[in-house]
């Protein structure tokens, strides 16, 4: 018995001994990746006076808001209109991205969809501690990070890329839609709380609305996505075991609180249909709401933390049930 003891004792330190490794291997790692950004440069962009419509391809623009420099990138696919009104759609990168990993095609084919159907596409970037625009996030309400920190207007920088595009760019205001992921998909929300007349509809994903306050003025489509084995914002709400915690951030409200809140802001059914079942998924309807707008959930048994078709920054793949970006422009289409 007692070399039992003496033989779990020494397994005990060894695992403290390697426990103590790995946080400093970790403290040495993220010390290395703040001191990279601190030296990477600010994006090459253009001075937002000077955007014009132009031929199809990718351009970054800046603008100062509230004396910082914000930066967001303009996709503009092949064979683009700019004689007709076109809409347009805002991908909100998660908490910790950039406008270019949310502009990668191998993650969230956005570039690729809008050559498809012919829309507009706005990547722009939330707030970051670093000129590079590099480790960014949004001000979500009770998310994340330095954005929420800072208290940055982060509404108010959407709505001004927004007007932006309205008068360089003959965009369709009556169809203005916003994406995200994460951290993202939380801004969609906060935009179709406090700027319910400049957007039509929203597709979070994997983030909840965390809104502290939201008083819509009309209603707005919400097409929410989200894994059951999320582990950063559980399904159940509350911090995933993979989540990224901050002093500001609060636990995060779950699926089905944010759903039954817009079930009642657009006075939908309280019952819904289901509109998809398939191995690994299934979507749920909730209509007919007012003023001809929706409310759709898909659920996806697996996937984590992840947009459904594509791939994970950090590699890995999301669900593969579902085509998220497909389904989005499927829904935003349709809406009169």
């Amino acid at each position: 018995m007692y070399n039992r003891i003496i033989f779990l004792s020494l397994i005990f330190c060894v695992q403290m001994q390697a426990g103590t490794f790995r946080e400093k291997i970790k403290a040495k790692i993220k010390e290395r990746l703040v001191e990279r950004m601190e030296n990477a440069p600010a994006p090459k962009a253009i001075e937002v006076q000077s955007m014009k419509a132009e031929k199809s391809g990718e351009y970054v623009y800046k603008m100062s808001i509230d004396g910082q420099e914000r930066y967001f990138k303009i996709y503009i696919p092949q064979g683009f209109n700019f004689k007709i009104k076109n809409p347009v759609v805002f991908a909100l990168h998660g908490g910790g991205g950039d406008m270019e990993i949310q502009s990668n095609e191998s993650y969230y084919h956005q570039q690729s969809s809008a050559d498809k159907f012919g829309y507009l596409v706005v990547f722009p970037n939330g707030h970051s501690k670093f000129k590079s625009g590099k480790l960014a996030t949004w001000n979500a309400g009770t998310c994340c990070g330095s954005a929420i920190e800072n208290k940055i207007d982060d509404v108010k920088f959407l709505s001004s890329i927004i007007e932006l595009l309205k008068n360089k760019l003959n965009i369709d205001s009556q169809k203005v839609f916003f994406t995200g992921m994460s951290n993202g998909a939380m801004m969609s929300y906060k935009m179709a709380c406090e700027k319910s007349d400049l957007v039509k509809a929203i597709m979070p994903v994997a983030g909840t609305d965390n809104t502290i306050e939201c008083k819509p003025t009309k209603p707005v489509s919400v097409f929410h996505i989200h894994a059951k084995d999320d582990d950063h914002v559980l399904f159940t709400g509350g911090f995933g075991k993979n989540a990224k915690k901050d002093a500001s951030t609060k636990e995060y409200n779950s699926v089905d609180h944010s759903i039954k809140k817009w079930v009642k802001f657009n006075s939908c059914p309280e019952k819904p249909k289901k509109v998809l079942d398939v191995e690994g998924a299934s979507c749920d309807l909730y209509s007919p709401c007012k003023n001809g707008t929706v409310v759709k959930l898909c659920v996806t048994d697996q996937g984590g933390h992840s947009w459904p078709g594509g791939e994970k920054p950090r590699g890995g793949k999301g669900s593969s049930a579902i085509d998220a970006t497909k389904l989005m422009w499927e829904l935003f289409k349709e809406l009169k």
